[in-house]
């Protein structure tokens, strides 16, 4: 027998996770469209109410707004979980709320001692009153990760002072981020390494995985961790399939969830036994907590079912298990997309190797960067040496602009050098004129006009095979990812501190922002926060 997990109860989640022992058990719970007392609400808290006092479950984690539907608000049942004794994870994604809304929502999360967060962008709106509701994405979750740091910095101090005997982390946010492993393309799955990376670095204690059915992905996730020192904490997914949402990830109805055409085989074939799959369902599910147990992970998070009776079943097997033997069951748990990129070998047992993918790495080496230069552009290349000779920080082009800029300002002719900027930026970027460009940041790709959700600090969770989760949309970081390969700078595309778009520049002239210190990059050059050395300079990109 394997004990699942070593610790339940308000503030559990934080103790096995950064403690050296132990293995979490995350429960996912679903809004529903209406008010607390509602009867939709009957089922979702009674699962909590059944799961109470289960010291096999570590946490229960409520969702916001999940999909893109208006559901009650995530600290609502929150509330209610942590009076049943739960350690709850509450969501919260950016597509709903400006950054004041954030901010606001996370005072109100302190004030209620729901301080396990995790922090998401959100997919895309698919519905809303009286039509499809216009998302924010004012933030997206790196910023997210940025700002609630601070405030529970700033809430710890002051408690502290108050009360010299209050426990610091009382009053401080636990911070969980996603990732998503199982990419099928070079172009998507890299961006989402270096994003976590970015994410720690923004204030993240702790990451959850996408939904996915591949072990070896998973496997290549955490070599890529120990390669390049990502101290994190890690909990592997593990959605519970039926035959309508197996059906739904493969063809692609939930953004990032993909079931490959073999596993649906399996699912279909499954779903026609006199329990329409049920028992192989669970089991499967179980067999994903083994893995992921005996890969490393810390804890796997459990959604997509439908009671309580589920979730111990589903324990129960694992628990069977000999914990020694977790390789014998990899290639249940292993039904990966054809065609997918590796960033590591494949060894003995199905899992990555130790060792970088020798394509992966013979595609980095010069000759094949020179063969891939057709992503390296005309229009491309001319931005970099533009960037070079006179948006660079420290060049005489920069020094020659910045002086010319600020005789214009004196004499109060701003307008003409912002009428020629839109005459070029226009018609070259698609430029929406928000005064705080980041397209150095992406390549010289626009985020505010070619990405759905405005993302500045790396791709969101919603791409597949190069395309946005808002269909007839390339995503950008794809993009830019294959731009900057040819490049061999692929892999620092995210070594900056986060960016955070400053509306109030919005239609004044970011080539004035730029050369005068106004916009990210000034801000990041004059901020007293400590970031790392060089983090003013613009990448060369």
């Amino acid at each position: 027998m394997n004990a699942v997990v070593a610790d339940s109860g308000t503030g559990a989640l934080r103790r096995v996770l950064q403690g050296t022992e132990g293995f979490a058990t995350v429960v996912e719970l679903v809004p529903w469209a209406g008010e607390m007392a509602d009867a939709r609400g009957q089922k979702p808290l009674g699962l909590a109410a059944a799961l109470a006092g289960d010291t096999r479950v570590t946490a229960l984690s409520v969702t916001d707004n999940a999909g893109g539907h208006a559901r009650l608000a995530p600290h609502a049942p929150a509330e209610a979980l942590g009076r049943l004794g739960h350690d709850v994870i509450v969501h919260v994604a950016c597509r709903d709320r400006n950054r004041n809304a954030l901010q606001s929502l996370g005072w109100d999360l302190l004030g209620r001692s729901l301080t396990t967060v995790l922090a998401i962008s959100g997919d895309y709106p698919v519905e809303g009153y009286q039509g499809l509701a216009r998302p924010v994405f004012d933030l997206d979750s790196v910023g997210l990760l940025a700002l609630y740091r601070e405030l529970g910095a700033v809430a710890s101090q002051r408690a502290s002072q108050d009360d010299p005997a209050v426990d610091p982390d009382a009053h401080r946010f636990f911070l969980g981020c996603a990732v998503d492993p199982f990419k099928r393309l070079e172009e998507d799955l890299i961006p989402q390494y270096l994003k976590l990376g970015l994410k720690v670095r923004a204030g993240a204690d702790y990451a959850i995985t996408q939904v996915g059915y591949d072990a070896r992905r998973q496997h290549e996730l955490l070599r890529w961790m120990q390669r390049t020192g990502i101290d994190l904490p890690i909990v592997a997914n593990a959605y519970i399939l039926d035959r309508g949402v197996a059906r739904a990830f493969h063809a692609g109805r939930v953004p990032g969830c993909i079931v490959s055409d073999d596993l649906l085989t399996v699912v279909e074939a499954q779903a026609g036994s006199p329990d329409k799959g049920r028992s192989f369902f669970l089991e499967f599910a179980a067999k994903q907590l083994i893995v992921a147990r005996g890969l490393g992970f810390r804890g796997i998070y459990l959604s997509g079912h439908r009671d309580a009776a589920e979730i111990g079943r589903i324990l129960e097997i694992a628990e069977s298990h000999d914990a020694a033997d977790w390789r014998s069951v990899v290639g249940d748990v292993s039904w990966p997309e054809p065609g997918a990129f590796h960033a590591f070998g494949r060894d003995a047992d199905g899992l990555a190797s130790e060792e970088p993918d020798r394509w992966y790495v013979a595609s980095r080496d010069r000759r094949s960067k020179a063969r891939d230069g057709r992503a390296a552009t005309l229009g491309y290349r001319v931005n970099r040496l533009a960037h070079q000779r006179v948006f660079e920080p420290g060049s005489a082009g920069f020094r020659t602009w910045a002086s010319l800029y600020r005789r214009v300002e004196r004499a109060h002719l701003e307008k003409p050098l912002h009428v020629l900027e839109q005459a070029v930026k226009v018609p070259l970027y698609d430029c929406r004129d928000c005064g705080d460009c980041s397209l150095p940041d992406v390549a010289y790709l626009c985020p505010e006009s070619h990405c759905q959700k405005n993302q500045r600090n790396g791709p969101c969770g919603g791409a597949h095979d190069g395309m946005c989760e808002v269909p007839g949309h390339a995503c950008i970081w794809a993009n830019a990812y294959r731009r900057l390969k040819a490049y061999g700078e692929e892999l620092a595309m995210l070594d900056r501190p986060p960016v955070v778009q400053d509306n109030e520049l919005r239609r004044t002239s970011a080539w004035a922002n730029t050369f005068l210190g106004r916009d990210h990059y000034g801000r990041r050059a004059s901020s007293a926060v400590e970031e790392p050395a060089g983090a003013a300079r613009r990448p060369a990109s």
